[in-house]
């Protein structure tokens, strides 16, 4: 392909994404995906150029771009380079017209811009939000040790926050290594780690991970509690944890079971579990703000309205949790949300709510206070960005 090409190729791949955000469709590199297996004919090089093309324009976008032209027309506005191959060359894109339409840039879209402001988050935390992320392995301790892993991979460097993490060059190919395939580490990462550390698991536990999804946090929970005690999967969507204990085998943990939840009525199918669990994760779904690194284009998919019934799902789970937790046990909340309303406004609203409650503060190597909880961001921590705060129920 030319580089003509390779542009006007990557403006039709963002119209695809740009509808797919719009109409609420797959990933952006779901879109990819589908779209360089119906393209045979763009060659590794071809491939690698056009989506690099595409995660900057989408990167270089606060609001919705009206066209995927426009969004990559305001890289070649900084960009004589790019500008010229505006060429109108055959498979190329047409010359650019004065006073055609070019995306603004910026971080995120207003209203969310507003939010980040109002909970703390300075203009260069908010552009962090938008950097690549790196590639994060957590090493299965249950089956082997970081520097036995870290000896198969070339630059891999273990992380200080998180004991069993490893930090690898972005392009390593994990996933095909026998390593993977027998269960001896997960890419997971360093931050979802730590939080999932500061849950405080320990053998012989009873864990109930409430909203578990494909089990990352499940899978780290067990391997603290050194596969001793007993953990409770929970969620409601069936295809995601219908993968964990697959993972589970992988891994080698035998202490978790799984159950699967119906929206609203999660008390009544988790009755025989009130008061039992020594600790309750509520790995709550949320905005995913802190996550925009891995999937820039989510920005451009989250509303006012659905970041509202967020809020509404995560004070409803905390509160299904809170019926979970034995006299003296621990409920951790956590989002990989960096907005107020998802992390210390939920807890002040729990605590407000919930008499004999109290927030215990969290000592951590990484992250800073925030409200009465912890708060790691991709600019102070480089990790993913993440609330967690622990509560604890009093005898």
């Amino acid at each position: 392909m030319t580089p003509a090409a390779r542009v006007q190729m990557a403006i039709d791949l963002l119209d695809q994404i740009l509808a797919a955000a719009r109409n609420r469709g797959a990933a952006a590199d779901v879109v990819i995906a589908r779209w360089f297996a119906e393209r045979r004919f763009a060659g590794s090089k071809d491939r690698r150029a056009v989506r690099t093309l595409v995660y900057d324009a989408i990167r270089h976008c606060g609001e919705v771009p009206v066209s995927g032209r426009a969004a990559v027309l305001a890289l070649a506005m900084r960009d004589p380079a790019l500008a010229a191959l505006f060429d109108g060359s055959h498979y190329g894109p047409a010359a650019i017209v004065e006073g055609e339409s070019v995306a603004p840039a910026g971080v995120a879209p207003a209203w969310l811009e507003a939010a980040f402001g109002a909970s703390g988050l300075d203009a260069e935390e908010r552009a962090a939000l938008l950097d690549r992320a790196p590639l994060d392995l957590r090493v299965n301790r249950l089956k082997t040790t970081p520097d036995a892993i870290a000896a198969l991979f070339d630059g891999a460097r273990a992380l200080p926050f998180a004991p069993d993490a490893l930090r690898l060059p972005e392009e390593t190919a994990v996933d095909r290594t026998e390593a993977y395939a027998a269960g001896l580490f997960e890419v997971q990462d360093g931050g979802s780690q730590l939080v999932s550390a500061l849950a405080g698991a320990a053998p012989g536990m009873t864990v109930i991970d409430l909203c578990a999804g494909g089990g990352g946090k499940t899978l780290a929970l067990a391997a603290a509690m050194d596969n001793r005690g007993t953990i409770l999967a929970c969620d409601v969507d069936r295809p995601r944890l219908s993968r964990l204990m697959p993972r589970a085998a992988r891994a080698g943990v035998t202490i978790a079971e799984t159950l699967l939840l119906d929206p609203g009525r999660e008390a009544e199918l988790l009755a025989d579990w009130r008061e039992r669990a020594d600790l309750v994760l509520v790995d709550a779904p949320c905005s995913g703000t802190g996550t925009w690194r891995r999937n820039p284009e989510a920005r451009w998919r989250l509303t006012q309205a659905q970041l509202d019934r967020y809020v509404d799902t995560q004070a409803h789970l905390l509160d299904v949790a809170a019926r979970l937790v034995r006299p003296g046990g621990t409920l951790i909340h956590i989002v990989c949300s960096l907005l107020d309303a998802e992390g210390a406004g939920q807890v002040e609203r729990f605590l407000a709510a919930q008499p004999g409650w109290s927030a215990e503060p969290l000592a951590a190597p990484a992250g800073r206070p925030q409200g009465q909880g912890l708060r790691l961001t991709p600019r102070h921590d480089t990790t993913d960005g993440f609330f967690v705060a622990k509560l604890v129920r009093q005898c």
